[in-house]
C-alpha cells in the first residue's frame, strides 16, 4: 500500500526507492529526478503534478529533487534558501544552486553515482534541452539516462490513491473587449510563422500559450487563469486544442469553432504528434519548452515509418501499463535534432503574447486602477487599525487585502499567493504565511507585502514595504537604497532590443555602495489577464536570457534587500515599455523607457532623505502626483478618510517628512 498524505517523509522516500528498484522492467535506477514542472513546464503546476512538493514537503515554486538509493537532495535558488531550510526534513540535503561549491545536478550525478549508474526520469516533465544536457554529462562519466515511459512517474506510485485528480475547472471565453485580437487572426499569424521556417505544424505546450492563442481562460492552476491543454497549429491555418472537452463551456466551444480551432481529447496529443511525424511532416518545437516525451514520440514514429513499420501503438501515454516501452537507444537524445523532422526555435506564440496590443494594454492599465482603489482602502484601514492598538496576523493581512480587491469590478482572484512577511519573515523572499505559524503585525512592525490580483481585464503585481513603528538605521538605509535602485531602473533610456541583463545593474548599484545585494531577478514579464510570470523577457543578472526588450512588453521593477532573521525590503511596480523621444536616433534604432502601471503610494517613513539626490526626490514627487491624479477620481463616493489618506501619502516628500 502506498503511503498516505499524512505519511512521514521517510516513508515517502522508502516507497519511492522501492519503485526505483523495480523500474524499467526490474533493471532499476540508481537515481530519480523530480523537477517542479508538469508536462507543460509550468512554474505553478496543478496539484496532481506537484510531485516535488509532495515528496520533499518543500513548497517553493522552483527546485529539483534528486533521490538516490541512500540520499535525498534538493536544488533551489537564492529566493528559497531560508524557506527550504525550514521546510526540508533531516533526511534531505539542501543544495544552494548558484553558490560557490554547489555543483549542478548533472555534475553531482556524474560524480556520485557508481560506474554504469542509471538515472531515471519521467520524460513528460523534462524538456528536450534538459534531457540533452543530462545525457551529455552522464554519458561522459559512464552513466546513462533512462526515460521511464512504461513505468509512468515513480512518485505517482508512491503517492498512490491520494494523489489529486486532474483539475476540472470550467474553461471560459476571455472577452473580445480585452483580448484585442480574434482567435482566427492569432492562428493565421502563427501559421505564417510555421510556413516561414519551412515546417508543417507547431506544437504549443505551455498552458498560458494555449490560453492566449484560443482567447480562453480557466482555473486549473491556483492563481493562474489557465487550463490543462496542448495545441497544434498547422501551416494551413487550422488548429487543434487538446483538452478535456467536458469542462469547455458552450460559449467557448462556439468561439473556438468560429476561430477554426477543433477540439481534441487531451490524451490524443501524443499519438497525433506521432502521426504527424510518421506522415513526414516537419514539426516546429521549442526545445526549452516541449517535453522530451513528445520529442521521443515524434522521433520514434518517424524512424518506424522510415523503416516501413507501423507507428508505435498508444505511444508514450503517461501512466499506461499496456504500451510497449521503446528502447533507451531509440529514446536517447541525439546530438542535434533529427534530420528534416524538427525545426527548433523559440516559441513564436510566447513572443507574440509578450507584445500586448492596444486592448490588452488598456486592460492592464484598468486592472491597476482597480487595484489602486483596493489598496487605498486597505492601507487606510491598516493605518487606523494598528494606530489604535489593534493587531493582525499575516494571514489576516492577506484576508483584509483580498476582501477589498474582491469588492472591485471584474475581480477573479489572487495572481499568486500573497507574501505578507512581518519582521523576520520579510527576509524569506517567497514566504507564504500559514495560520498555524504566522507572525503578528502590530504598531511596531515592519511589513513586506507582495501581492497581485487577477481581473477580467488584466493582471497586477505590487510590493510595498511599510514600518508601523520606529525603523532602525539599517532598515532605513536598505529601504532608501532599494528605492534608489527602483528609480534608476524606472528612469533608464535604452535602445530597443537591449537584453534585460544589461539593465539589471541599475537596480543594484545603490545597494552595492553599501555592500548589499539581493538573490533574485529584478524584473519579469507579466501576462495580460494571464500568468503573473511570463517570458520570454526578464531583467536579471542571468546572462543566459538575451531576449531583447521591446515596446508593448510589461515587466516588473522590484529590487529588494533581505536581512536574514530580521527584515525584508522590496519595492515593486509593474511598468510598460514604450518608445521615448530622444534628440537623436543612432542607426535608426528606437529608444525605450518605462511607464508606471502600478499606482499606489510608496511609503516614505523608511526613507533617509540625505541619501536621495534632488533628481530622485523629483521622481518620487512626480510619481505620487501621477498616483493622485489617476486614482483620486476613482474614490468618488468612497469614505472621505480614504481620499484624505491618498492626499497625505501623495504629498511632496519634503512635506511628508516634516509632518
Amino acid at each position: 500500500m502506498a503511503p498516505s498524505s499524512t505519511a512521514g517523509p521517510d516513508e515517502r522516500l522508502a516507497s519511492l526507492r522501492k519503485a526505483m528498484a523495480g523500474a524499467d522492467g526490474g533493471e532499476g535506477v540508481h537515481a530519480f529526478l523530480i523537477p517542479t514542472e508538469d508536462p507543460h513546464m509550468s512554474e505553478y503546476p496543478p496539484g496532481c503534478f506537484a510531485r516535488r512538493e509532495w515528496i520533499s514537503r518543500f513548497t517553493g515554486t522552483a527546485g529539483t529533487a534528486v533521490v538516490t538509493t541512500d540520499k535525498a537532495l534538493l536544488w533551489t535558488d537564492g529566493r528559497y534558501f531560508l524557506q527550504a531550510g525550514k521546510e526540508l526534513g533531516p533526511e534531505w540535503t539542501l543544495m544552494k544552486a548558484g553558490t560557490p561549491g554547489c555543483p549542478d545536478i548533472e555534475d553531482w550525478l556524474a560524480e556520485h553515482l557508481p560506474d554504469g549508474g542509471r538515472v531515471g526520469i519521467d520524460p513528460f516533465v523534462h524538456t528536450v534541452d534538459s534531457a540533452r544536457k543530462l545525457t551529455s554529462k552522464l554519458e561522459a562519466a559512464g552513466k546513462s539516462l533512462v526515460p521511464l515511459l512504461a513505468d509512468g512517474n515513480l512518485v505517482d506510485a508512491a503517492w498512490g490513491s491520494e494523489r489529486p485528480a486532474m483539475p476540472m475547472a470550467p474553461v471560459r471565453v476571455h472577452s473580445d473587449e480585452w483580448s484585442g485580437e480574434s482567435v482566427a487572426d492569432k492562428v493565421k499569424r502563427t501559421a505564417a510563422d510555421v510556413t516561414r521556417v519551412g515546417a508543417d505544424a507547431l506544437l504549443v505546450t505551455a498552458l498560458d500559450e494555449t490560453a492566449w492563442l484560443t482567447n480562453l481562460r480557466g482555473g486549473d492552476v491556483e492563481c493562474n487563469p489557465v487550463f490543462v491543454s496542448y495545441a497544434i497549429v498547422r501551416k494551413d491555418a487550422t488548429a487543434s486544442l487538446y483538452v478535456d472537452a467536458s469542462k469547455v463551456s458552450a460559449d467557448a466551444r462556439a468561439a473556438l469553432a468560429a476561430g477554426g480551432v477543433e477540439l481534441a481529447d487531451y490524451k490524443a496529443m501524443v499519438p497525433d504528434v506521432a502521426a504527424l511525424a510518421a506522415s513526414g511532416k516537419r514539426i516546429v518545437i521549442d526545445p526549452s519548452k516541449v517535453s522530451f516525451a513528445l520529442y521521443c514520440a515524434a522521433k520514434e514514429a518517424a524512424s518506424a515509418a522510415a523503416a516501413g513499420a507501423a507507428a508505435t501503438e498508444d505511444a508514450c501515454q503517461p501512466g499506461s501499463r499496456k504500451r510497449r516501452a521503446p528502447s533507451h537507444t531509440a529514446l536517447a537524445p541525439a546530438a542535434g535534432p533529427a534530420p528534416k523532422l524538427f525545426v527548433e526555435a523559440p516559441s513564436t506564440v510566447n513572443a507574440a503574447k509578450a507584445l500586448k496590443n492596444a486592448r490588452e494594454m488598456a486592460g492592464m492599465r484598468e486592472a491597476h486602477l482597480r487595484d489602486a482603489v483596493a489598496f487605498v482602502d486597505f492601507f487606510c484601514y491598516m493605518e487606523g487599525h494598528l494606530g489604535s492598538g489593534g493587531t493582525l496576523t499575516e494571514v489576516e493581512v492577506d484576508e483584509q487585502l483580498t476582501k477589498r480587491r474582491a469588492a472591485q469590478p471584474g475581480f477573479i482572484g489572487a495572481a499568486f499567493p500573497t507574501i505578507a512577511g512581518a519582521g523576520a519573515n520579510g527576509a524569506i523572499i517567497h514566504y507564504r504565511p500559514m495560520p498555524d505559524s504566522c507572525l503578528t503585525v502590530d504598531g511596531g512592525t515592519m511589513l513586506l507585502l507582495d501581492s497581485g490580483g487577477q481581473y477580467d481585464c488584466g493582471t497586477t503585481d505590487i510590493t510595498r514595504t511599510m514600518h508601523y513603528g520606529q525603523p532602525t538605521e539599517l532598515q532605513k538605509t536598505a529601504y532608501t537604497r532599494v528605492l534608489q535602485g527602483h528609480i534608476a531602473l524606472d528612469t533608464a533610456t535604452f535602445p530597443e532590443g537591449t537584453p534585460g541583463c544589461a539593465l539589471d545593474v541599475l537596480a543594484r548599484a545603490a545597494l552595492w555602495k553599501e555592500g548589499l545585494n539581493y538573490r533574485h531577478g529584478t524584473g519579469h514579464g507579466v501576462g495580460a489577464a494571464l500568468n503573473v510570470h511570463e517570458g520570454p523577457q526578464s531583467i536579471s543578472a542571468r546572462f543566459g536570457n538575451t531576449t531583447g526588450l521591446q515596446a508593448r512588453m510589461v515587466c516588473s521593477n522590484e529590487p529588494g534587500y533581505y536581512e536574514d532573521g530580521s527584515f525584508g525590503v522590496r519595492i515593486e511596480n509593474l511598468v510598460e515599455l514604450a518608445e521615448v523621444d530622444t534628440p537623436y536616433r543612432f542607426g535608426g534604432t528606437p529608444y525605450l523607457g518605462f511607464k508606471a502601471m502600478t499606482l499606489v503610494p510608496i511609503s516614505t517613513k523608511l526613507i533617509k532623505r540625505e541619501l536621495l539626490s534632488d533628481a530622485e526626490v523629483s521622481w518620487l514627487d512626480a510619481y505620487h502626483a501621477q498616483v493622485w491624479e489617476s486614482v483620486s477620481p476613482r474614490l468618488e463616493g468612497k469614505p472621505a478618510e480614504q481620499l484624505e489618506w491618498l492626499r497625505r501619502n501623495t504629498r511632496p516628500l519634503n512635506e511628508q517628512l516634516k509632518a
